[in-house]
């Protein structure tokens, strides 16, 4: 079984147990391991809060950097994990560093073989084929069709928080030029099995994801039923 979660927002970086409770749950491993890749922010993630996140008395949380690589076989590496967890920043950099390291071959095989992908923002974004992103200017949200392609369509991560997200999708999904899929709110997620939307959670009750598809005269926003995670 193939798993993905794609968060708009949340998780441990933003103080948001619930979703990073709701990851760990799709792992049947008595004591986890958990592996942040924190290429998205140049190898500056707030390791410290991460490992708070996942203490080493119940987890094994590793972190891959590549920026000060020490890891000599990447895919053995994330293919022993139990959870891949994927932090935000620039999606475009980060996935340009991972094609250069072998990062994406290795994650495909991890995903293959049942380790459960997770992330935030350009953690999110990551996995599908498509998305909006801020890495070429702040405060835009261009179009990107370079994704991994784990799952099909687009994702767009803080729907609610970033006002130039919203806008660019309408136009966007409305001419074509992106991809129909999902918009989420920060502190809201889709779940993904093998290519299908298994659920939409939110840790947050005011917290929405939609689906967006081309419609009549524009696009189509079809708020999804969302399940709140505790």
């Amino acid at each position: 079984m193939r798993q993905v979660v794609a968060m708009g927002g949340g998780g441990w970086s933003m103080d948001d147990p619930a979703l990073d409770r709701f990851v760990l749950g799709l792992t049947d491993a008595r004591r986890p391991r958990v592996c942040l890749i924190p290429t998205a922010s140049g190898d500056h993630p707030p390791a410290g809060r991460f490992r708070e996140a996942f203490p080493a008395a119940g987890f094994d949380a590793t972190i891959l950097w590549l920026f000060d690589r020490e890891v000599a076989d990447i895919g053995a590496f994330l293919g022993e994990q139990d959870v891949i967890y994927v932090g935000g920043g620039n999606t475009v950099s980060m996935l340009a560093v991972w094609r250069a390291h072998g990062v994406d071959r290795a994650l495909r095989d991890a995903y293959d073989a049942g380790v459960v992908m997770a992330g935030v923002s350009a953690g999110a974004n990551c996995w599908f084929e498509a998305c909006t992103t801020d890495s070429f200017a702040l405060g835009r949200a261009d179009l990107l069709l370079d994704g991994l392609g784990f799952v099909a369509g687009s994702f767009t991560p803080h729907y609610d928080s970033e006002p130039a997200r919203r806008p660019a999708v309408l136009e966007l999904v409305a001419s074509h030029a992106l991809p129909p899929g999902f918009a989420c709110d920060d502190y809201a997620a889709v779940h993904v099995i093998d290519g299908d939307l298994r659920e939409a959670v939110r840790s947050r009750p005011e917290s929405r994801v939609f689906r967006v598809e081309p419609g009549e005269g524009g696009t189509r926003e079809e708020p999804l039923g969302v399940r709140l995670v505790a």
